[in-house]
């Protein structure tokens, strides 16, 4: 390949509207153009990079035992309707229409069609387990896309769906599932951990992230210093508290005249804030509840909402709160409601001594209370709250915290959607049962948005080998266009290619300088200059993309260098 046959066209200055650094150099490397909110052409050069990840991705599902098929984006309202989720999913399913003004939906992911191909498919238990899988691109209508290909609403994505006969057997699927993604993101050459998730509009029965680690990960992600365990923060639950001390200072009101934050009433107090408790107003189908977290926690939605009876809770409106509690926020507790009230208490709070609280009147909080004394016990004690870092784990070590970029997940989805869907298969006995199903998504497109985090410098991007467009850029500095340099870029470009080395020959008839940053700058991970001099020498400049200077090598040791 030759720079000039091929389209690449690099920018100096950073487009404004790119927040990301993937974003800036995927558009400064010339891999994408925008063409509106959250749609974008990739252009020849990014294209070859999606493809490297999309053939490793390919690859390792073939060999995991998937299937691939190819379904439609386009989608009729009917499937989505049989699940409930063409209401459910909300805005970020985009609806259309055809000419006999039948609804359709652009694919945001593909459960509903490939359970609709299954039960024409599938009638015995003789055709399972099966696993059939897709890249395909999809569409989600985000409110406000931004990050390039990061959150855009097109994008590319292998979605994998397995169908299983036992429960066991779709367990087995997903640790296949789980050890095929371990093995794509090892190739890609990516630093990466596999989380325990919420399963979210999905739905399921157990779930894992796997995320890319870059410090601009918009995904908190929780481990242990003592074992593999690692979570979203989500689902992350540190170790369960000690017992509950006995109580020691008596009953009091405080003034708090404008101190309507637990931060700014431990400050006044002289206290820690782990001695405040923070009281959460919601409401619920049955009524108002309260959610305690202690002051330097905070409460995690995803866990509230897994509360027995809080699945649609809202937060409550002013007007609620002085019904039930006859106070403004700032200064709500649950002692001496006006109304009754149910009371959820994360586990930390259950297990507090001597604490402050709001007392339900404006410019007062009460000091010194404890439970069974001055509250009754809380209806429900849950671990309702966010880990923070330095929480003890369950395993006994420490918490800790990192940010992440979700590029894949696995989910055991159980029978929702063949349930759903009224899909069935005969069994051994000849009984029509439901088949288990599980679900294998992989971002593609995100991917290569998520590599550029984790790998750049201040001169662009520093691809791992198997996703770099080339895996060598050979430089000709070749002003008076001298037949033994040309001649002897193209012995080498030969020689590579038979070794199995994809290079490039850059012959834009670039100066050095402009050359060398734009080969940079779209992250070739070797460079090799050929020039007049060094053939005289008998050796090659050589620099690799990540090394801080070049060397001399011949043509024996850079074949060797670049073949290591």
């Amino acid at each position: 390949m030759r720079l000039s046959q091929f389209h690449l066209r690099t920018t100096k200055e950073t487009p404004a509207d790119a927040e990301l650094v993937s974003h800036q150099l995927m558009l400064r490397a010339g891999m994408l153009r925008k063409l509106a909110a959250g749609l974008y052409t990739w252009s020849p050069l990014g294209l070859r990079v999606m493809r490297k990840v999309e053939n490793i991705v390919r690859e390792e599902m073939n060999h995991a035992g998937a299937i691939e098929l190819l379904m439609p984006t386009i989608q009729p309202r009917e499937l989505w309707d049989e699940t409930g989720r063409w209401q459910k999913f909300g805005g970020q399913l985009l609806k259309i229409k055809d000419r006999k003004e039948q609804e359709f939906c652009y694919s945001p992911t593909a459960e509903e069609a490939v359970t609709d191909f299954a039960r024409q498919e599938l009638s015995s238990y003789k055709q399972l387990p099966v696993n059939f899988y897709q890249i395909q691109t999809k569409f989600r209508d985000e409110i406000r896309p931004r990050f390039g290909v990061m959150r855009a609403r097109e994008f590319l994505m292998k979605d994998a769906y397995s169908f299983h006969l036992t429960d066991e057997d779709l367990a087995r699927e997903y640790k296949n599932m789980h050890a095929a993604y371990t093995r794509i993101f090892t190739r890609l050459g990516l630093q990466f951990r596999a989380v325990q998730a919420d399963s979210g509009a999905i739905g399921g029965d157990a779930s894992q992230e796997f995320q890319v680690l870059a410090d601009s990960g918009e995904d908190a992600i929780v481990f242990s210093t003592a074992s593999d365990y690692a979570a979203n923060m989500e689902t992350a639950t540190a170790a369960a508290p000690g017992p509950r001390p006995a109580a020691a200072d008596a009953l009091q009101k405080v003034s708090t005249p404008t101190q309507k934050t637990c931060e700014d009433v431990a400050a006044l107090l002289g206290i820690p804030l782990a001695r405040t408790v923070k009281s959460v107003a919601v409401m619920t189908d049955d009524g108002f509840v309260l959610a305690l977290v202690r002051g330097d926690h905070g409460v995690n939605e995803i866990k509230l909402a897994k509360v027995p009876g809080l699945a649609d809770y809202r937060m409550a409106s002013e007007a609620e709160i002085l019904e039930h509690l006859c106070s403004e926020p700032g200064f709500l507790g649950p002692l001496g409601p006006k109304k009754p009230i149910r009371v959820v208490a994360d586990r930390e709070v259950a297990a507090m001594a001597d604490f402050v609280i709001g007392a339900n009147e404006a410019g007062f909080h009460i000091a010194g209370v404890n439970w069974g004394r001055d509250l009754p016990e809380p209806d429900v004690v849950a671990d309702i709250r966010n880990v923070v870092a330095g929480d003890r784990a369950v395993d006994g070590g420490e918490l800790r915290i990192a940010r992440g970029i979700e590029v894949g997940h696995v989910f055991q989805l159980g029978r929702k959607y063949s349930e759903a869907m009224q899909f069935t298969v005969l069994d051994e006995n000849g009984k029509a049962v439901v088949p288990a199903m599980g679900c294998y998504g992989i971002g593609v497109t995100r991917i290569v948005a998520a590599a550029i985090e984790q790998n750049h410098d201040a001169a662009g991007i520093l691809w791992p080998e198997p996703m770099a467009p080339w895996q060598v850029a050979i430089c000709p500095i070749n002003p008076k266009n001298d037949a033994a340099v040309n001649d002897a870029v193209q012995s080498l470009y030969d020689e590579l290619a038979a070794a199995g080395i994809e290079a490039v020959i850059d012959d834009r008839g670039l100066r050095p300088g402009p050359m060398f940053a734009d080969i940079e700058l779209i992250g070739i991970p070797h460079r090799v200059v050929v020039s007049e001099r060094g053939l005289a020498a008998g050796t090659f400049e050589y620099r690799a993309r990540n090394a801080a200077e070049a060397e001399n090598l011949d043509r024996d040791g850079l074949l060797k260098r670049l073949a290591g």
